[in-house]
């Protein structure tokens, strides 16, 4: 245990490290890719007429970095916390306990985690609570990709607690760690891109399982429905989501495409 703590600066510097490197990548990576290079040929699928201004945009950022700073120090750490007392088993060779079994974890992690945010979204949003702890993440009403850390510090907090919570009953190697923190960060930031980049046949989504762009922008706009992160799951079982998801989605999705002329200017 002394170990431990002697370690902890290298253990803390390292996991800051990386929970910075994957907030940048994502929400720089998604907004240069989808909001800037993509913007032209995309016209036809944005959500809504206006873009969210620069001054939104800095904000989310500086506040996102202390997301980042919160995710290291609360959930990091407590994860390496667990390991030294081996209540935590992270096992580093992904094949240890066989392929089936690794991709088995990484996608109870995926799941998990998205009842683990439906639940925690839909208290959080309780009178009583959402102007302490969930506010500052709706400020954003007209979102960006630097929205997804844009937390007020006790949301922070709940969402730093699932990852330590559910590796006390999963074990898991960091390899699917990487796999589930990579595409929570992804599916994040595409959420809040305001484009609608999920594929559609007819105006209505291929992957209807799938949280679209528009199923997130709407609870932006209208907070009181949409509370999945990854799946529809929660949202019509519990009967939470939006009564005009469909109707928006296929607005989204079926507006004229620009010509060239118009995309070049």
């Amino acid at each position: 245990m002394s170990d431990f703590f002697m370690s902890l600066p290298a253990i803390w510097s390292a996991i800051l490290v990386s929970d910075l490197l994957r907030y940048l990548i994502g929400a720089f990576g998604i907004f240069l890719i989808i909001n800037f290079a993509l913007a032209g040929v995309l016209a036809n699928r944005k959500i809504r007429p206006d873009s969210p201004p620069l001054k939104q945009m800095m904000t989310e950022f500086f506040v996102s970095l202390r997301t980042v700073f919160i995710f290291a120090t609360a959930g990091g750490l407590l994860i390496a916390f667990f390991v030294s007392l081996g209540w935590i088993d992270l096992y580093m060779d992904p094949a240890e306990r066989g392929w089936a079994y690794f991709w088995t974890s990484t996608i109870i992690l995926i799941v998990a985690h998205d009842a683990w945010f439906y639940w925690s979204h839909r208290l959080i949003h309780h009178p009583r609570l959402f102007r302490r702890v969930h506010r500052r993440h709706h400020r954003s009403n007209n979102p960006s990709p630097f929205t997804s850390y844009s937390f007020d510090v006790a949301e922070a907090f709940v969402n730093a607690a699932y990852l330590p919570l559910i590796l006390l009953v999963l074990p898991a190697s960091p390899l699917a760690l990487f796999i589930f923190t990579g595409h929570m960060m992804l599916r994040n930031a595409i959420g809040h891109c305001g484009y609608e980049i999920f594929p559609s046949w007819k105006g209505k989504p291929v992957f209807d399982w799938l949280t679209t762009v528009t199923h997130h922008d709407l609870h932006h706009a209208q907070a009181g429905w949409n509370f999945g992160l990854y799946f529809t799951f929660w949202d019509r079982v519990m009967g939470t989501e939006h009564p005009d998801y469909a109707s928006r989605f296929a607005q989204a999705t079926q507006k004229a495409i620009p010509t060239i002329d118009e995309v070049a200017s």
